[in-house]
């Protein structure tokens, strides 16, 4: 349907990776070797050392001819899946630029084409997301990644002589109420897209409306199961759960041990309630015992009776599928209760927020969560937007920031390639659109409107986020 780069790209490999046309063990000269991290990908090495993250075949194909006589080497059998520990071959710049046949360092452009000639005056992009309320954790970052994504974009001319203009509306984490900013943005304002909900119960509500009314929708901090199967105008830069537990419940397996755990979910809402499906099941397609599952509202605040009987269990972990101010009292409680520090919390995008460690203090520290970013990515893309963000709002962002920016510059893209405000248009034109850079990496969405790019695992240390390795 879609990617046709994504299609040429495969083909490519297909064919460098044939018998017939394989190199030699003899004809490949590493300059360097590289051992796999939990964070790497191959596109992500070779931007590292290309400065091209489509020269990812190089290192495939260098990898496996090195492997036919050398099993020191990886066998890279799908370009999409390296596992940590593979050692891969990194050939010079100069042997790279010859297996591909072609200049490096053009294969992805943030602002790839020509100038849009068509557009002109102000383009109006419908911002929904909750700026108060208990949910505004998550809202306000959301809206500062947006906010400075649209301010570098009329800044930088990136669409011509046209500027976006953001009509906010605070959906203050409410079905209902997402239901009326949505209408009012769609039907008063008449904007050109729309850059949320904040909650996946929120988007259940209210992304029917942009669909039925033919609006583009870009969903930054929706992870629930069956968010874009609500319609083809429904886009999100955030990873399903489904994009991400099972890599979260993988890792932890290995490097903890694990054999039993207890669980618990908010019973309640759309998001928890998916994030505790997918962790069941990847619970169970580890081999992984669990001992009991406990369940909970949200807005509740006494846990002690589910977090008794888990500590009588002795887990070696508690996976907890649950927002960021339960988690965190629920953490507080456990901690408070005896439950050791060695018996880790495991979750899910409800982890991912600042918030848990100003709300759980020490008692968020090795909490354990599978997110789409992590601010040490060291990704210039990356560097450059913590740097900007810090620069205008004097603190670091967080995950969610990271989405929103990237929705933002998404759209922005897709308004430039279309040429157009054209609502139909600017939906063809994000589904077919290339690799953008991002803060998130290299980044695209998939044919199912989802985003193309691999997750990491992270842990809370001292109040701050890092990869858990």
């Amino acid at each position: 349907m879609k990617k046709v780069l994504s299609v040429v790209m495969l083909v490519a490999l297909l064919l460098t990776l044939a018998p017939g046309a394989a190199l030699a063990q003899e004809e490949v000269v590493c300059e360097s070797d590289v051992v796999v991290q939990a964070d790497d990908w191959l596109s992500k090495i070779a931007d590292k050392f290309y400065g091209d993250v489509l020269a990812f075949d190089v290192i495939a194909e260098a990898t496996n001819a090195k492997s036919a006589t050398d099993d020191s080497y990886a066998t890279i059998e799908n370009v999409d899946i390296i596992e940590p520990g593979w050692k891969l071959c990194i050939v010079s710049p100069e042997d790279a630029q010859a297996m591909l046949g072609g200049e490096m360092g053009t294969g992805m452009a943030p602002a790839a084409g020509v100038v849009p000639t068509n557009l002109s005056g102000v383009i109006k992009v419908g911002g929904a997301h909750a700026l108060s309320g208990p949910i505004a954790l998550y809202g306000q970052p959301i809206r500062n990644g947006i906010d400075l994504a649209v301010k570098q974009i009329n800044e930088s001319g990136f669409l011509g002589n046209a500027t976006l203009e953001m009509i906010w509306g605070d959906t203050v984490g409410d079905k209902e109420q997402s239901i009326n900013v949505f209408n009012k943005l769609v039907n008063q304002d008449q904007v050109v897209g729309i850059l949320g909900p904040t909650l996946s119960n929120s988007a259940f509500a209210a992304d029917p409306v942009a669909q039925e009314a033919g609006v583009p929708v870009i969903g930054s901090s929706n992870t629930a199961s069956g968010i874009t199967e609500m319609g083809n105008y429904v886009f999100r830069t955030s990873l399903p759960e489904s994009a991400v537990i099972p890599n979260t419940i993988k890792q932890t397996k290995d490097a903890l041990g694990l054999e039993k755990v207890a669980v618990m979910y908010g019973n309640d809402d759309a998001f928890t309630k998916s994030g505790y499906d997918v962790f069941a099941q990847a619970l169970a397609d580890e081999g992984i015992e669990v001992l009991t599952t406990e369940t909970f509202a949200k807005g509740d605040t006494d846990f002690s009776a589910q977090l008794t009987k888990i500590q009588a269990l002795e887990p070696d972990a508690i996976v907890l599928s649950a927002l960021a101010e339960e988690a965190a009292n629920i953490m507080i409680q456990a901690r408070q209760l005896g439950i050791p520090e060695d018996i880790r919390f495991i979750g899910g995008n409800g982890f991912n927020s600042p918030k848990l460690f100003e709300l759980g203090g020490e008692a968020a520290n090795g909490a354990i969560s599978g997110s789409a970013w992590n601010i040490s990515s060291t990704s210039a893309a990356s560097q450059k937007f913590v740097a900007d963000y810090e620069a205008e709002y004097g603190t670091k962002p967080d995950q969610f920031a990271a989405q929103s920016y990237t929705a933002a510059w998404a759209l922005a893209t897709a308004i430039r390639d279309a040429d157009s405000t054209d609502r139909a248009a600017l939906r063809d034109a994000l589904d077919a659109m290339d690799f953008i850079e991002s803060p998130l990496g290299p980044f695209s969405f998939d044919d199912n409107r989802d985003p193309d790019h691999p997750p990491v695992v992270q842990v809370m240390e001292d109040g701050a986020f890092v990869v858990f390795k």
